[in-house]
């Protein structure tokens, strides 16, 4: 069979193994809240750019399930069999078809874009198509080293404009860029020519609804994704290595060492190695080393790092390439464990998910509880909203649901689709919700408060801001016959007092209120 062939089979069955494991499992919380940014549209968001949504908007009315799991999916699905083929374009472009094949082989075998990412609702999948995009198309418009054409950079600012539209990451592509023309002194002529600009503006002015939402809203979004990488000034080692072992763990280790390994020997190469080849090391090292730097003095998400690393497949590629040529046996075996490894943990997900099979329930035996078991979190809310229809708590037209938690929030409101709006009543952290609605909206109206595993607390806190606070049911949803989460409803009559959700309000709330609640964070259950 020949590299063409085989990617694209490996495409098709990519594509397959993801279409059902989206159509087993249920959504994630970041999913169920993505899922809300399709249901209000917007130029932007407070905490993406609008992409993401836009995709999973077009997979919806494409589909036309939106009560299903795999229609919001889809778009992201075909998504990453793009990211395949362009990471296997990159590659042959430089090292040959074979060495592209294998190039797109290690990427669908990594955890994170290979299994979550190509699959799930997040803004990464948008993010490594739209990147690798404008890698591909830097890199031929970097070719062009005799004229002045603009051609080409016309297709860099529309690939990079996409990537600002889908994650602020992307900011990390122009500064890697330009630091690769001034290594390069061979290519500093480009910075005199108009295409380099011209590719900015584009991006620019694609990326100008982001701009246009930010400006209205205080740019709170721009101050929330900063704040995030802002820590104190005391290093903090446990903290650097923990983020790279997470990493490691993202990408599988096999995978991540040798990607680590080619941008140290980078310094050792950088002479006699391919142009092409410099260029995807400054696309690796800026933005890996400057989460790297942030990791070494606050905590960092493990992923936010990784597209650095995504530069350096094509090397990868030639590398196994290599070693098949010389070793062709014992390459095939590694290979095909490390396939193997990827299909069994997507196994493990779905059937833990569906059963609960691993589970330790409350005073038995077994490997995960409610704190360790990741599925969890996709399972269940379905349960809450037949709970709530079924107690004729929605029957009235006027009333809302509200939680204290937005990831919960966004589960309940995709659970309940457009049956009641949904809240996210919260002082300190209310993400989009404090966007979607007024709070003096809801004076006068009935709310149903829906808690996760500490109902007495916040039925007292909430209080204040009704003339009643009545309890109504307390249930466990069940997996498998399994109590997996303690579910508490409380009808919330009249609300008297708006509920200063919006970014101005929730700082003198919060400092008013900051010792009576927990403070805002997946701690519940």
């Amino acid at each position: 069979m020949t590299p063409r062939r085989a990617l694209v089979v490996l495409i098709a069955v990519s594509a397959c193994v993801h279409l059902a494991c989206a159509s087993l499992l249920g959504l994630g919380n970041d999913e169920a809240y993505h899922y809300l940014y399709a249901t209000h549209p917007s130029l932007s968001y407070y905490d993406h750019p609008p992409l993401m949504a836009w995709i999973e908007t077009a997979s919806l009315r494409i589909t036309g399930a939106p009560d299903s799991t795999w229609g919001p999916r889809l778009g992201f699905i075909l998504l990453f069999a793009g990211s395949t083929a362009l990471i296997y374009r990159l590659t042959e472009r430089a090292y040959g078809p074979r060495a592209g094949f294998l190039a797109a082989l290690a990427l669908n075998l990594t955890g994170y874009y290979g299994l979550a990412a190509s699959t799930f609702v997040l803004p990464d999948g948008p993010l490594l198509f739209f990147w690798l995009l404008t890698v591909d198309r830097l890199t031929v418009a970097l070719q062009d080293r005799d004229g002045a054409g603009i051609g080409p950079w016309l297709g860099v600012g529309l690939a990079w404009g996409c990537a600002l539209l889908s994650k602020y990451h992307a900011v990390f592509l122009p500064a890697a860029a330009g630091l690769y023309l001034l290594l390069d002194r061979r290519l500093l002529a480009t910075l005199r020519r108009p295409g380099p600009y011209l590719a900015v503006l584009i991006g620019i002015a694609l990326f100008s609804p982001v701009l246009v939402w930010n400006a209205r809203n205080g740019w709170a979004s721009f101050l929330f994704q900063g704040g995030r990488a802002v820590g104190g000034i005391r290093p903090r080692p446990d903290l650097l290595a923990g983020a790279i072992a997470a990493q490691a763990a993202y990408l599988f280790p096999w995978i991540w060492l040798p990607l680590v390994l080619i941008l140290a020997r980078g310094r050792k190469t950088w002479a006699q190695g391919r142009a092409c080849e410099r260029l995807w090391l400054c696309l690796a090292i800026v933005p890996w080393g400057m989460f790297l730097l942030v990791a070494a003095f606050r905590p960092v998400l493990p992923h936010w790092g990784l597209v650095g690393l995504v530069n350096l497949f094509p090397i990868l590629g030639r590398d196994w390439a290599e070693r098949l040529a010389a070793r062709p046996d014992r390459a095939r075996r590694l290979l095909t464990a490390a396939a193997a490894f990827s299909l069994v943990i997507a196994a493990f997900a779905v059937t833990e998910y569906r059963t609960g099979w691993l589970q330790r329930a409350p005073g038995s035996i077994g490997l995960l509880d409610e704190r360790t078991d990741p599925t969890l979190d996709f399972h269940g809310w379905d349960q809450v909203a037949d709970h709530m229809r079924a107690l004729g708590l929605l029957e009235n037209p006027n009333v809302f649901v509200f939680t204290r938690y937005w990831y919960q929030s966004a589960q309940i409101g995709r659970a309940l689709g457009d049956d009641r709006p949904v809240l996210c009543y919260n002082p300190e952290d209310a993400r989009g919700f404090a966007y979607w609605s007024r709070p003096e909206q809801w004076i006068g109206r009935d709310g149903i408060l829906v808690t996760v595993g500490e109902p007495d607390g916040q039925a007292r806190h909430f209080a204040r801001f009704f003339a009643r606070v009545d309890p109504v049911a307390d249930f466990w949803v069940l997996r498998n016959g399994k109590p997996v989460r303690r579910i508490g409803l409380f009808r919330c009559i009249n609300e008297r007092l708006a509920y200063p959700y919006t970014r101005e309000a929730a700082t003198q709330l919060a400092a008013a209120n900051r010792d009576e609640m927990p403070r805002a964070g997946k701690t519940t259950y």
